[in-house]
């Protein structure tokens, strides 16, 4: 069968996290620890997961005209991903996250500098209309402008082509984007947040009710729950030990893409991308980490 083809437009960043000791107080320097450099950006995240599942992948997405720019686009190059949508800023930044993590309790402090991905806007979406020709699933985060996202639903639907959407950093959007969905991807937090409902079961009948065809509700170690409108149903996660769970949504999400565009049915798609995500959390590093298709399908193709 041949690899489908996902497209990806999103956002792409650089990680320097710092391991310490603890998090510092206000106006306080804490030394030591360790330095981490790694190559994240849920957008990124995505596309690489998506890669390694045997997808055929393009990124639509901006980078500034420096040295992290550089790194993320032959970071990309490397996992085989089409760059040709990847545009270079001059006037802005590469995205970059600062990133401090305290080493015992693991809880962090994280700044995200306005970047190039506030680049990534309709006009850049627009001019990829050839690529969303020739997608077989439109793959989104909201790590990029509303306006991006509007014209990636606009295009998709003038096109007759798959939106798979994940909303995160999660914020309300205008109803014809949820009415332009084939399948919307939240985690339990993400949920509540778009619905307002505290109860998972009413929160998928009100994203049903905004007009999101399916639903799937990722739940962590415990699996998740999806919808096609009828009936909501749960398949329970591979029980692993964690040892870093950065990038595991992002995971399940390119991994379900991959699957939708290859004809399985939703639950078939979600139990193989929940066997991915589980995977991936076995392993440090948000795209270093991911899986590839042999590991999670075996001797199958």
């Amino acid at each position: 069968m041949a690899a489908p083809h996902i497209l990806v437009v999103g956002s792409i960043n650089i990680d320097i996290v710092a391991l310490v000791e603890r998090l510092p107080t206000p106006g306080e320097t804490v030394t030591g620890g360790t330095l981490l450099v790694n190559h994240g950006g849920k957008g990124a995240n995505q596309a690489v997961a998506a890669a390694r599942a045997g997808g055929k992948v393009s990124f639509v997405g901006a980078y500034g005209a420096d040295a992290f720019g550089a790194a993320a686009r032959d970071r990309l190059l490397r996992e085989g991903i089409n760059v040709d949508y990847f545009q270079c800023v001059r006037d802005a930044p590469s995205g970059v996250a600062l990133i401090l993590v305290d080493g015992v309790t693991r809880e962090n402090l994280i700044a995200v500098a306005k970047s190039a991905n506030d680049a990534v806007d309709s006009a850049m979406v627009s001019d990829a209309r050839t690529a969303f020709q020739s997608a077989s699933i439109v793959i989104s985060q909201l790590e990029i402008r509303d306006g991006a996202i509007e014209a990636a639903a606009r295009i998709c639907h003038d096109l007759g082509k798959p939106f798979l959407l994940n909303p995160a950093p999660s914020r309300l959007l205008p109803k014809r984007i949820y009415e332009s969905l084939h399948v919307i991807v939240v985690n339990e937090h993400e949920a509540r947040d778009v619905t307002g409902k505290s109860d998972l079961r009413e929160s998928v009948s009100s994203l049903h009710e905004l007009g999101c065809k399916n639903v799937v509700v990722t739940l962590g170690s415990e699996g998740v729950m999806f919808s096609e409108g009828a009936t909501l149903e749960s398949i329970e996660a591979p029980k692993v030990r964690a040892v870093d769970t950065t990038g595991a949504g992002d995971c399940f999400v390119g991994w379900l893409g991959v699957g939708i565009a290859e004809g399985l049915s939703l639950r078939a798609a979600t139990e193989r991308a929940c066997k991915a995500a589980s995977l991936k959390v076995t392993r440090e590093g948000a795209q270093t980490g991911m899986p590839y298709r042999h590991e999670v399908l075996g001797d199958r193709s």
